[in-house]
This record gives C-alpha cells, structure tokens and sequence, in this order.
C-alpha cells in the first residue's frame, strides 16, 4: 500500500484563502476529492490523510464530511481552538467522529515564534493528548529551538512533524537544520513526514540532488519506523506534480528492505494516526 499521509481540499474563496500569492495563482480554484482521485489513482496511491488549511472549526467539519463520503480519505487532521479554555469540549464533539485523527495550528504564520510556549496553547494540546489524537507540527526552520522546548513538554503526545520541518532548500542551507533535526528525532513521541520539501527548494529549477541531503538525513535520524510519505497537494503543485513525486520518494526508498519501504509508504502514517480503526482500506 502507499498513504499519502499530507494533502489539503478547499474550496476557493479569495478573502479565506489570500495567501495563496500570485505565484500559486493556479491554486485559486476548487480542489476537492473528485480532483484527487484522479492523481491517486495514476499514481497507486491507496488512501490520503486529509490536512486543515484554514484555521475554522468550519473547515475541520468539512474535511470530516468529507471523509464520510470518501472512502479513500483515511483520517482527517483539522484545527480546533486550542487557546480556547472549552478545547476539551469542543474536541470531545468532533472526536466522536472516528475520521478525526489529528489537530494541527499553522504556527509558522504566528508572529511570534514563541506562541508554542504560550500556557493556554500547551493546556490545549494536553486536551489533544486526552483525546487521543495526534498532533502535526507546522513550522518552518527558525522554529525548531522552540520546537524541541514545545516537544518536551509533552512526552506523552504523538507528534507529527511536517513537511520535514521546512529547511531552506533554495538558500542552500543545511547546518543549522541538520543539527536541529537530529536533536529532534531523538524524542521517541516525534515522526516525521516527507511532504513539502519541492516548494521549499527553487521551485521552476531543483533536482533531486538538491533535496538528497534532507532526505539522507530524515531517514538516518528518525529511521524508517517514523518517517512517513506525504504529498502536500494541493499546495505541492507550484513546484511538482503529483506523480513525480511519488515516484521520487519510491525511488529513494527503494534502497531499504521491503518491510522498511511499506514502512514509509504506509505503516507508519498508520500507525501514527490509528488509520486502521476506521475499517477502511487496511
């Protein structure tokens, strides 16, 4: 099997969804699962894990309903409040729907770098380790000192890092990153997704020698058992199309042992978001 462990559905509105800049002027339309299903399918993509984009309750409620009625949509990682003193509450609501897997906030779009640290941001991710579910960390590179402070404070939670942590492919940086990530993967609590790495490199010209390093270093810290495939479509599509990376991460994995490669391409997205409760495709 292959799951794509990172994708996003939204339907176009120019007001929610400004930042989508006049490079990814081709994102401003509907992206909805008629629209994946055609790229899974070329691609023998079994089944996706449905990310938040907007940070609405709406939109979490959407990305359900839509699980509901696709049965390709293994999970759902939405938002909720988690500043919010009722999270809890909110969360045992939608938590009621077996889709739900996981939460996400955008900190990379915080102001501040140290919003994660914040009291009121940590007791709600202690109400999304009480719910059981997993929480995807989006950051870019700046932010992984804070990172492994906010990951730290909660041993117990399951964390997902995304898109690799964003490192600045197109800047050619390396070292900081490289550091960081490493000291990162050695918490037992923190996988790690393949996704996102086109559009942090130069998007009209990379090559997959410019992402190797990031992908040796990825599998080398967090090794196959926590490492797990992602797309990052609808987003992805700036910078690569759907099947070509597919075929990239399958061609990178296809120096591990079999059970090291499904691994990557499903086991570990799997078990991280609990996809086999759902009875679906596993």
């Amino acid at each position: 099997m292959t799951i794509d462990s990172h994708q996003h559905f939204w339907r176009y509105e120019p007001v929610a969804y400004h930042w989508l800049s006049e490079p990814m002027s081709a994102l401003r339309r509907d992206f909805l699962p008629e629209d994946l299903r055609r790229e899974t399918a070329a691609a023998g993509v079994d089944g996706t894990v449905s990310v938040q984009a907007l940070q609405t309750l709406g939109e979490t409620r959407f990305l359900l309903d839509l699980a509901r009625a696709n049965r390709f949509i293994l999970g759902v990682v939405g938002w909720v409040p988690l500043t919010d003193p009722g999270v809890a509450g909110i969360l045992e609501e939608l938590a009621a729907d077996p889709a739900l897997k996981g939460c996400r906030h955008v900190l990379q779009e915080e102001p501040d770098d140290n919003y994660m640290l914040r009291p009121d941001f940590n007791d709600g991710v202690r109400a999304v380790t009480a719910a059981g579910l997993a929480y995807d960390i989006l950051i870019y590179e700046r932010q992984l000192p804070q990172t492994l402070q906010f990951v730290d404070r909660h041993p117990g939670q399951l964390f997902v890092l995304d898109h690799i942590g964003k490192p600045c492919i197109r800047d050619g940086s390396f070292a900081a990153w490289n550091g960081a990530i490493r000291d990162l993967a050695c918490r037992p609590n923190v996988y790690c997704k393949v996704s996102g790495m086109a559009t942090e490199a130069d998007w009209g010209g990379w090559t997959e020698a410019d992402l190797l390093p990031y992908l040796d270093t990825v599998l080398e810290a967090f090794g196959p058992r926590r490492l797990m495939f992602g797309s990052d479509w609808p987003m992805s599509l700036a910078a690569v199309e759907y099947g070509r990376w597919c075929e990239l991460v399958r061609g990178f994995v296809s120096r591990l042992g079999e059970a090291e490669r499904d691994r990557v391409l499903a086991g570990t997205a799997a078990e991280a978001y609990g996809l086999g409760r759902r009875g679906s495709l596993l």
